[in-house]
């Protein structure tokens, strides 16, 4: 009697133990990695190695080839001797900014120059069909360029001229010579004189031609 009370308790602690379980005890969620652990899921693998996974890498944008970048009279050709560093200009006056570039960033059809020497940056172009600078740049080169004044109230000295291209990776700087407004206005007045003076003498001339064939 006493065998048969003691499998009557065993057998129920193991009905209890089982109910206690429930169903799908066996396939509980492990839950959330631990901090640190690799997240769970199939890993390309190669001779049984994990695989680094692949990232994009970006394309590095070309190096710039700046062959010219000047400025001068926006009545003049943009040589040597009518564009900068040679050439002055007077506040006030119209100007011609050129930048070529063998390698430009196919991003960028505008670029923007800054100085002083301007009430506000100034945009050049590539499709600027109404400065028509003069220099076509026969050597492959993208040609940007604009027009701009040059402030009236500038004092005389040299102010320099930067563009940032090729997505802010390059700057160019060159260097404008601005001359004295005043010194502007006594050219002229001597250039009148002068001329003033050379029909002074041609009417004098003249006039003795005359009186020496009367004379004669």
């Amino acid at each position: 009697m006493f065998r048969t009370a003691a499998r009557a308790v065993a057998v129920a602690g193991l009905a209890l133990a089982l109910l206690g379980a429930g169903p799908g005890a066996a396939g509980a969620d492990p839950g959330p990695p631990a901090p640190g652990a690799s997240p769970a899921g199939p890993h390309p693998t190669r001779g049984g190695h994990a695989l680094a996974s692949a990232r994009p890498t970006a394309t590095p944008r070309a190096p710039a080839a700046i062959t010219r970048f000047v400025a001068g009279p926006r009545s003049g050709n943009l040589g040597r001797a009518d564009s900068t560093p040679r050439v002055t200009v007077r506040p006030g006056s119209q100007i011609v900014v050129l930048l070529a570039d063998r390698s430009p960033d196919p991003d960028e059809d505008t670029l923007t120059v800054r100085s002083r020497a301007f009430e506000a940056p100034m945009t050049i172009t590539t499709e600027d069909e109404e400065d028509d600078p003069g220099c076509k740049c026969d050597d492959g080169a993208t040609v940007y360029s604009g027009h701009t004044a040059v402030r009236g109230d500038l004092p005389a000295g040299t102010y320099p001229l930067t563009v940032v291209s090729h997505g802010g990776h390059h700057t160019s700087t060159a260097r404008l010579r601005v001359g004295d407004k005043s010194l502007a206005r006594h050219g002229s007045w001597l250039i009148g004189g002068g001329v003033a003076l050379a029909l002074t003498g041609l009417l004098a001339l003249v006039l003795r031609h005359r009186l020496r064939h009367r004379r004669g």
